[in-house]
C-alpha cells in the first residue's frame, strides 16, 4: 500500500514555491533522498525522503507553492508505512548553508510589492538536456535554459554556455544620443550595464546563495533605516585576563570561551537597562513592539559568506553555557547545516570583526530590529589614570541605531552603559 509523503515542518515559511522536483514515477529511493527544492526568501532546502520505496505518483511540479502537510507523493515499497514525515528534517538534509541567511531574518515591516510574480514564472528545465550541475548555476544566474544553446555533446547544455549566454545578455543595448539609466526601485536609477569584456579578460562567478538572498534584505535595510552610528571604546584590560582563565579551562573540556560571550552578557544588561534597543517599529509606523526576551543574533563567517544564528534567551544564561551554544552554532554555521530555527527570532545582533582586525565599521541594522553591534580587535594603548600613563587594552565599540527609534543621547548611554559592563566582569551578574 502506498503511502502518501508529505511536506515535513520547515519552519515559519508557508506557500514556498517548487523549484525542483528531483524524483520521478518509478524511482526507486532510500531514506533522506532528496524529494524536491524549496526556495523560500530567506534560503533554499531540501525536502529528504523519509523512508527507502519506489515512487508510486509526484503529487506536485515545479513552480507549485506548498506549506507544512502539502502531499508531495506517493511512496510504495520497503518503508513505505513510515513514510509519512511527522518530525523535522535533520540539519544536514533539511537546508543548504544559506538557510540563511536565513540568514537574514524576515522583513516583517516592509510593505508586500505590488504583484508578486505568479509560480508558474518560475522556469521549467524538465526537457533540457543539462546536468544537475548546470540546472542549478542558471537558476542561480536567472537564465532560463530553454533559451541557451547547448554546445556539448549531442546538443547538452554546459556550464560554459551558460556563462556566455549571461554575458551576451549583459551587453548594453545602444542608447539614442547618450546614455540613458532606466529606473529602480524607490526612484533610484539603476547601475547602466557595461560589457567588460570589451576591456579585458574576465571571468562570471555567481553569488553564493547566501549573499544572493540577504543581498536584497540589506538593501531594503539600507533604503528604509535612517542609520546613525555612534563610537566609543571600552577598558577591557580586567575582563580580558579574566576570560583567559575561563578559556584555559574550557579548553580541557573541548570548549573555548571568546570575548563575545561577555559582549552577549554585557548587551542583555544594556538592553534591559535601554528597552527601546529591544524593540522594533509597529507595521504602522505608529508604536514601538517592546521584546520581553532577550536573543541575540551572532553574525558568523562562513566559506559562503556571513549567518546569524541566534543565542535564544542569553539573559537565562551564564558565560559558560553560551560560550559552549556558541561554539556549537558556529560548526553548524561552518557545515552549513543550520536550520531555519537556529537563525530566527533574534531583539539585537553583535558583528564581530576582533578575529580579522580594523579600527571601526558601520554595522547596518539586521531590520526589523532597531540596533545592531559592531566591534573590532582590541588593542594596547596608554591611558592616563590621573597621576599617569599606563597600558590598556582597549575594545572599539560601534553602535548603528535605527534614528526613528533612538536618539542620539540614548545611543550615547546605551553605548556606555555597554562599555561600563565591559570594564568590570563582576557587573555583569547584577
Amino acid at each position: 500500500m502506498a503511502t502518501e509523503v508529505k511536506i515535513p515542518d520547515i519552519g515559519d515559511f508557508k506557500d514556498i514555491p517548487i523549484i525542483e522536483v528531483h524524483v520521478k514515477v518509478g524511482d526507486t529511493i532510500g531514506p533522506d533522498d532528496p524529494l524536491v527544492s524549496l526556495e523560500s526568501d530567506k534560503a533554499t532546502m531540501e525536502v529528504p525522503s523519509p523512508a527507502a520505496g519506489v515512487v508510486e505518483q509526484v503529487l506536485i511540479k515545479i513552480g507549485d507553492k506548498v506549506s507544512e502537510g502539502s502531499p508531495i507523493l506517493l511512496l510504495k515499497g520497503e518503508g513505505g508505512a513510515a513514510a509519512e514525515t511527522k518530525s523535522e528534517p535533520k540539519g544536514n538534509g533539511a537546508a543548504t548553508a544559506a538557510d540563511t541567511a536565513a540568514l537574514m531574518p524576515k522583513q516583517e515591516l516592509a510593505p508586500a510589492p505590488a504583484a508578486a510574480p505568479a509560480a508558474s514564472a518560475i522556469p521549467d528545465f524538465s526537457q533540457v538536456h543539462a546536468s544537475p550541475a548546470v540546472r542549478r548555476l542558471a537558476r542561480e544566474l536567472g537564465i532560463d535554459l530553454n533559451a541557451v544553446k547547448g554546445t556539448g555533446e549531442k546538443g547538452r547544455i554546459t556550464k560554459e554556455d551558460v556563462k556566455g549566454h549571461l554575458t551576451r545578455a549583459a551587453a548594453p543595448a545602444p542608447a539614442p544620443g547618450g546614455a540613458v539609466m532606466t529606473s529602480g526601485g524607490m526612484g533610484i536609477p539603476e547601475i547602466p550595464a557595461v560589457d567588460f569584456s570589451k576591456f579585458g579578460p574576465i571571468e562570471t562567478k555567481p553569488l553564493a546563495r547566501i549573499k544572493k538572498i540577504s543581498g536584497p534584505h540589506l538593501h531594503r535595510a539600507w533604503l528604509n533605516v535612517p542609520l546613525v552610528t555612534h563610537q566609543d571604546e571600552a577598558d577591557i584590560t580586567e575582563t580580558d585576563a579574566y576570560r583567559k582563565e575561563l578559556d584555559t579551562q574550557g579548553k580541557e573540556k573541548g570548549y573555548r570561551v571568546t570575548l563575545l560571550a561577555f559582549l552577549i552578557k554585557a548587551s542583555v544588561s544594556a538592553l534591559r537597562a535601554h528597552p527601546e534597543f529591544n524593540s522594533s517599529l509597529s507595521p504602522d509606523k505608529e508604536a514601538l513592539i517592546l521584546k520581553r526576551y532577550y536573543n541575540i543574533g551572532v553574525a558568523v563567517d562562513t566559506p559562503d559568506g556571513l549567518v546569524v544564528p541566534v543565542v535564544k534567551d542569553a539573559d537565562r544564561k551564564g558565560i559558560t553555557e553560551i560560550s559552549q551554544e556558541l561554539g556549537a552554532l558556529s560548526k553548524k554555521a561552518r557545515d552549513g547545516k543550520l536550520g531555519s530555527g537556529d537563525m530566527q527570532g533574534a531583539t539585537f545582533t553583535i558583528s564581530s570583526l576582533g578575529g580579522i582586525g580594523g579600527t571601526a565599521f558601520t554595522p547596518l541594522v539586521n531590520a526589523p530590529e532597531v540596533a545592531i553591534l559592531g566591534v573590532v580587535r582590541s588593542k594596547m594603548a596608554p591611558v592616563w589614570d590621573g597621576s599617569e600613563f599606563k597600558p590598556r587594552l582597549m575594545l572599539p565599540l560601534s553602535v548603528s541605531y535605527d534614528h526613528r527609534v533612538i536618539d542620539g543621547a540614548l545611543a550615547a548611554r546605551f553605548t556606555h552603559h555597554l562599555a561600563h559592563v565591559l570594564e568590570d566582569v563582576r557587573r555583569l551578574v547584577i
